[in-house]
């Protein structure tokens, strides 16, 4: 399985339906919370190609986008092939 990274924040509810979704796949990912570590906030918009919201997901250095992007590959049927690398 492809290493996934969320940049998030607890309070962020676009988040939470993230976790869910990964979780509910059996998916561990690093979490990097930008609100207790904000010096990752730039790490996040740069990787994210100036995107500045919460959460932006990474599958292996694929930049999936957000909460609705990750959504839309598991509505597609495409999330596990790209999980699954």
């Amino acid at each position: 399985m492809q290493p996934v990274t969320m940049y998030y924040k607890p309070t962020c509810p676009y988040c939470q339906r993230a976790h869910n979704l990964l979780t509910a796949k059996g998916v561990q990912y690093e979490g990097i919370d930008i609100s207790r570590e904000p010096g990752r906030r730039n790490e996040m918009i740069s990787r994210a190609n100036g995107r500045q919201t919460v959460p932006q997901i990474f599958i292996g250095t694929t930049h999936v986008g957000g909460c609705d992007d990750l959504y839309a590959l598991e509505n597609a049927g495409k999330l596990d092939a790209l999980l699954a690398g």
